[in-house]
């Protein structure tokens, strides 16, 4: 599968050779040894460079009441798209992720969200995806969250995008 065979990082820049699913389960083991409660955040967001779109695609790790830490993983494709292909690319690349670590996940007893980078405002341009990454997320059975409550995706990812 593809997403084994992704680099991924964490926020200072550390490379991990480990598939997501590896490092997905060293976390909660780690984690939970330590008594923390932990939620999953899966999330991506993109910018334009030229004829290039940048995107980067965040697993957030929140420690209840002690913090978060993540995985990120970067791509470049050269695509010329409208805003709404774009953000359902994120939200495709979100979703395989989640797919890639539910089962770990719920091994463990651990919650999952995916998040959007999509305005729920109808004044901004991405919110012309809302509906079909709603019903995406939703239908794939993940529990759904758009801005301002996509902190993995418009914060985290967009950080390292």
């Amino acid at each position: 599968m593809e997403t084994q065979q992704q680099v991924w990082q964490n926020m200072n820049g550390k490379i991990f050779r480990n598939s997501i699913t590896e490092l997905v389960e060293e976390a909660i083991i780690r984690e939970q040894a330590n008594g923390h409660r932990l939620k999953v955040c899966v999330g991506s967001d993109s910018h334009v460079y030229g004829d290039a779109i940048n995107y980067a695609t965040a697993v957030v790790f929140i420690r209840e009441g002690k913090g978060a830490f993540t995985f990120i993983r970067k791509e470049r494709e050269i695509q010329n798209i409208s805003i709404k292909e774009r953000m359902l690319n994120e939200v495709n690349k979100s979703v395989e992720i989640a797919y890639a670590i539910c089962a770990i996940l719920d091994a463990y007893g651990v919650e999952m969200e995916v998040h959007a980078d999509i305005n729920t405002d109808p004044d901004f341009k991405s919110n012309v995806a809302l509906k079909d990454a709603m019903g995406y997320i939703l239908g794939m059975g993940y529990v759904f969250k758009a801005k301002p409550y996509a902190f993995a995706s418009s914060n985290f990812a967009d950080m390292m995008v």
